[in-house]
């Protein structure tokens, strides 16, 4: 009688095309040593032909591990962090581990939802952006986690990974200072969010450093979305202001709905408002002008956090706080006003 061809390949189709027992084939395909290299050549072909893959679930509960770990992000569209998911996807994939991905939509329900998944899916572990600074679940979580993003900050026995908010901000105002832009207008996130206090701190810091009262920036909040900054910098425009506009956005993405605003107001950029971003975002390249941005480390991000998690799971943690520093990239959409622009003389340059 012919086998289905919707029946999966068990450990018997392989030991009976390799010639071998089950046991046999089952301790070839789990890398045991007492195995002779012919023999384990034989099973590893057989399984490739029959199409056999070994039983995950079975391996983890008979190990205790499942090989799988999780992330938990807040917004997978926002390409920062769907860097951060592949740093850690290919750290993971280097030690023979799958990832699961799950994006919260800054929803701590969803959060908590996703949370729960992980759990009954048996993951070794997790890594976190908590959405709410009052994340109250960590003690309740049952699994080894590490934490990424600015509220782990409030979490000082826990272990995780961020990047380096003040040296990145420290980064931009230098440049902008240094393009004669001393007290630029701030566009941030929502008021709630951890993030947006240690940016703004970060400014405040610099400012009162070069002698410039923190009081005169002009600072709109809004949502972490290309929207959010388009919204935000329309405000900004109704304002009543003489002079050039500069502006320095919390994330690329608001940065780049920041540009569309200036030109849906017949503005232009960096001849009218000046424009620098934060995360470094690959689209920020192929916007015009291209967006000067303070690059945060995602990739990295996500490799250092798995790096992390698995000392969490061999219990071998040393729970800290790592910081990675962030890159400046300058493109066009800064205008440089400390060099004094030539005046054009009537008549100039005629025959």
């Amino acid at each position: 009688m012919s086998k289905s061809r919707n029946r999966r390949p068990t450990i018997i189709d392989v030991a009976e095309r390799a010639g071998v027992s089950k046991s046999t084939a089952a301790r070839a395909l789990a890398g045991s040593s007492n195995i002779t290299d012919d023999t384990r050549d034989r099973v590893l072909k057989a399984a490739s032909s029959v199409g056999y893959e070994r039983n995950s679930l079975a391996v983890g509960m008979r190990s205790g591990r499942s090989g799988m770990l999780g992330l938990v992000i807040p917004d997978i569209t926002n390409p920062f962090w769907a860097e951060v998911a592949r740093g850690a996807q290919d750290k993971a994939a280097e030690s023979g581990s799958s990832l699961l991905v799950f994006s919260s939509d800054w929803d701590a329900a969803k959060e908590a939802a996703h949370l729960r998944a992980l759990r009954q899916a048996r993951v070794d572990g997790a890594i976190i952006n908590p959405v709410a600074d009052n994340f109250d679940d960590l003690d309740r979580f049952g699994l080894p986690f590490l934490l990424i993003g600015s509220s782990a900050e409030r979490f000082a026995e826990t272990s995780s990974v961020g990047s380096d908010i003040a040296q990145a901000v420290q980064l931009g105002m230098d440049l902008l200072v240094s393009k004669g832009h001393p007290a630029p207008s701030l566009i941030l996130g929502p008021k709630s969010r951890l993030a947006r206090a240690r940016f703004l701190r970060a400014v405040h810091e610099h400012c009162i450093a070069r002698d410039v009262d923190p009081a005169i920036l002009d600072v709109e909040d809004g949502e972490y979305t290309v929207e959010g900054g388009r919204i935000a910098m329309r405000r900004l425009l109704e304002r009543d202001r003489v002079g050039h506009v500069c502006v320095f956005a919390a994330n690329d993405m608001m940065a780049i709905g920041a540009m569309m605003a200036v030109r849906e107001a017949g503005l232009r950029c960096p001849d009218d408002v000046s424009i620098i971003g934060f995360d470094g975002i690959p689209s920020g390249e192929f916007a015009w002008p291209g967006l000067t941005t303070i690059a945060k480390p995602g990739r990295d991000l996500g490799a250092r956090a798995v790096e992390g998690l698995f000392d969490e799971i061999e219990h071998r943690p040393e729970h800290r706080r790592i910081y990675l520093p962030c890159r400046l990239i300058e493109r066009g959409s800064l205008a440089d006003l400390s060099v004094p622009t030539p005046k054009r003389v009537s008549g100039a340059g005629r025959g």
